[in-house]
């Protein structure tokens, strides 16, 4: 069938408004707990960075009654201020979730937006999770109809595709039939936005935090009547993509689910380099190896890799994690690649120390996951470490106890004065949560 504008987003709402929890298989629920648990570790390492202080200076003098809680922070503010700023906190380090057909963090936009009206809506964690996947989904879905072009037209798809996912998780959670949550669908298209050029910057993270509060405000709308039209989505489709397949967007909708390949990060960078660090540290192991001693570093990858992350020269921590020259440099110095090998104290080490001259060749065919790399030494010695799929990726997951370590790794770093591993078994427990709203005090620590 050829799908209209309205059948589109109508497909969608049904979806959204009639997805039942007993219908979505054990597999992709446990693929939800497991995005929850990681989205707590990366909300709580982030929850302080500076960019969320100045937001919370700017914003909080503004803000409603004080009804929901901030992760890993102790205070509460209204729905609308707790779902930017938890959002903007668990992105900000860009070590949270990855959906690997899209490049979109799915959970980011999504949960916040849900968290925060669980504590003014009670609702049980089966519910909360039923919303949250159908959230995920339909961010992962539009992202799906709108890639490879939307990202390259500059557009930043976790923000654009998460206000979306964001507005129809909301609807699910509020209850709303399938016209009502086309109106939310319709309020989260004019208020979609996002620009790849802020990655780096703290202007990114506006447009993550804007994707969980104005999802959330879509369908708080549409739920006292505020209308949109069927056809707001597919103009989204047309005005953001070379080529939109809205058959990527509906299809088998509600018996596959493209969030079932949803991955999480063992590195806090962007994940075409996750391969490279992984190279990075077995060359380091290798009987011999001397970073003192290397003349020059040759990548073979997938063209993402030298597209994106070919930058020599970068001078903060935030541009630092999409440099493979920083990557393989503090990963030789340090033995590792968590938050503290990209700061801007990281960052100024390996600028006084000396990066690697890294040369990228291009392999279409290559899987971004995956790389080869060759190390040519002064004295003429040459190390090699082929990656195929990194760790993170679907070949190569995280452990779900891998993910709690993840968790209590980054709150102690951060003085979570909270219980990480209690706030852990709460999420692998959430299916059988009487409320719902529990979960985000746990967060707040």
């Amino acid at each position: 069938m050829t799908l209209t504008a309205a059948s589109s987003a109508q497909a969608l709402a049904s979806f959204a408004a009639g997805q039942s929890w007993a219908e979505i298989p054990a597999p992709v629920r446990h693929q939800a707990r497991r995005a929850l648990v990681n989205i707590f570790a990366t909300a709580i390492a982030g929850c302080r960075e500076p960019a969320v202080e100045i937001a919370l200076g700017v914003m909080a003098p503004f803000a409603g009654p004080a009804t929901c809680s901030l992760i890993g922070r102790g205070e509460r503010r209204d729905a609308a201020l707790a779902a930017f700023v938890n959002a903007m906190a668990a992105n900000i380090h860009d070590f949270d979730d990855t959906h690997p057909e899209t490049i979109i963090h799915p959970t980011a936009p999504v949960a916040p937006a849900l968290l925060a009206l669980a504590e003014i809506r009670p609702c049980s964690g089966a519910d909360l999770l039923r919303a949250f996947l159908i959230g995920a989904e339909t961010a992962c879905r539009i992202g799906n109809a709108v890639a490879p072009s939307h990202y390259a037209r500059g557009w930043h798809i976790t923000s654009t595709c998460g206000a979306f996912g964001a507005s129809a998780g909301a609807a699910a959670l509020l209850g709303l039939d399938a016209r009502q949550t086309v109106w939310a669908l319709a309020n989260a298209s004019v208020q979609a936005a996002g620009l790849v050029e802020t990655l780096g910057t703290m202007s990114k993270s506006i447009s993550v935090g804007n994707a969980a509060r104005n999802g959330l405000l879509s369908a708080l709308l549409a739920e006292r009547g505020f209308e949109g039209p069927p056809g707001a989505l597919d103009a989204f489709l047309r005005l953001t993509s070379d080529a939109p397949r809205p058959d990527a967007l509906t299809g088998r909708l509600g018996t596959e689910w493209t969030f079932a390949t949803n991955t999480c990060k063992p590195y806090p960078v962007g994940v075409v380099l996750n391969p490279v660090i992984d190279a990075s540290l077995q060359i380091a192991a290798a009987s011999g190896f001397r970073a003192a001693e290397v003349e020059a570093v040759h990548l073979a990858g997938h063209p993402l890799l030298g597209a994106r992350a070919d930058r020599p020269d970068v001078v903060t921590g935030r541009e630092s994690q999409v440099s493979a020259q920083h990557a393989i440099a503090i990963v030789w110095r340090r033995g590792r690649a968590g938050l503290d090998e990209f700061d801007d104290a990281a960052v100024a080490e390996t600028l006084a120390a000396g990066r690697p001259r890294v040369e990228f060749t291009d392999e279409p065919s290559r899987d971004p996951a995956s790389v080869h790399m060759t190390v040519r030494m002064r004295g003429g010695g040459v190390f090699e470490a082929e990656i195929a799929a990194a760790r993170g990726t679907l070949a190569n997951p995280l452990s779900d106890r891998e993910l709690e370590q993840k968790l209590t790794g980054l709150a102690a770093r951060a003085g979570f004065t909270g219980d990480a591993e209690a706030l852990a078994r709460a999420v692998w427990g959430l299916e059988d949560a009487p409320d719902a709203g529990a979960l985000a005090r746990l967060a707040a620590g």
